[in-house]
């Protein structure tokens, strides 16, 4: 009977505690200890184990010199699995409408998923295959790529600077784990394609870019860095996103724009002195006015003004 009683009592006990965990989330012990680890930068991004994504915190962002790497919104887990159904919601609705514009978009995260698995085989695979993957890395579905990029973001790839980080950027860009680079391709996402302002989401424009020139010209792919410049955006849409991966609030103007930029190009060029630096899909008002800005000091160019500029003069000089 002792026994008996004992096994009784235990096993109150056993489903009191279901009855109690119906009620709270389970959560070990361990889980509310810190761990401690030894890696840094993109080591603790490309680890499934540690990486927590967009939802690591400024504080976090410093002290595990991730700053620069994520884009500047904080995201809580939460936001993070919202955003993640509301991309698996619109696979599936692209998936019933069939093959269209989404179907190029799939190819696009395919390859995406190779770059992150395999990056010697993705890029093998753009080479052998350029005239057909050309337009799915670049135009024209990298503009489809831009506009859903808050939801097709998985992996980091590239750095963001941000309005946010203005007196930070010197230390910032020893984040990024490459002593060499060759090449950096820059957007501030203000006029992304003919697609106009896409704000943040427009790294999709210099990830591709420079997924070209590695295939088509040759360059070291781990000698290039994509870069966002974050300074707001005016797009009203993802003002009201609460999943927007960038700063919420107007594009900033005048001398505070213009001191972003310039943090940003003293940064990279202590860094790295003999890259060179691509201005891409800037407004005209900013296009020319940067141009003019750095390129006596800067080994800077921006095609968008400088070849659109050539190739009116030589229509000019055709009549």
């Amino acid at each position: 009977m002792k026994v008996y009683s004992a096994i009784l009592k235990r096993l109150h006990k056993t489903s009191l505690v279901i009855n109690l965990n119906k009620w709270r989330c389970y959560t070990t012990t361990e889980g509310h200890r810190p761990s401690i680890i030894h890696k840094r930068s993109l080591d603790i991004l490309h680890d499934p184990w540690f990486n927590k994504g967009t939802a690591f915190s400024m504080t976090e962002r410093d002290r595990l010199d991730l700053r620069g790497l994520l884009p500047p919104n904080v995201m809580s887990s939460e936001q993070q699995i919202e955003r993640f159904m509301a991309d698996l919601k619109r696979l599936q609705v692209q998936a019933r409408d069939g093959p269209s514009d989404p179907n190029a978009l799939a190819k696009w995260r395919i390859l995406n998923r190779l770059h992150d698995r395999n990056e010697t085989m993705y890029y093998k695979v753009l080479i052998d295959k350029i005239e057909e993957y050309a337009p799915i890395v670049y135009t024209p579905t990298v503009g489809l790529v831009c506009q859903n990029y808050c939801g097709l973001f998985r992996r980091t790839r590239g750095m963001y600077f941000s309005a946010a980080d203005c007196g930070e950027m010197m230390s910032m860009v020893y984040n990024w784990p490459s002593d060499q680079v060759d090449m950096i391709v820059v957007t501030d996402g203000s006029r992304i394609l003919g697609l106009g302002d896409l704000g943040v989401q427009g790294i999709g424009i210099s990830i591709g870019k420079l997924d070209l020139y590695v295939a088509a010209a040759g360059i070291n792919p781990q000698r290039v860095l994509p870069v966002m410049i974050d300074v707001g955006t005016n797009n009203e849409k993802l003002l009201k996103d609460p999943l927007y991966l960038g700063l919420q609030h107007h594009r900033l103007e005048g001398e505070e724009y213009l001191s972003v930029i310039d943090e940003f190009m003293k940064s990279v060029f202590t860094r790295w002195p003999n890259v060179i630096v691509q201005f891409e899909d800037f407004q005209s008002k900013w296009a020319f006015k940067l141009l003019q800005r750095y390129r006596n000091t800067y080994r800077m160019f921006n095609d968008d003004v400088q070849v659109g500029l050539l190739s009116y003069t030589l229509r000019i000089l055709s009549y």
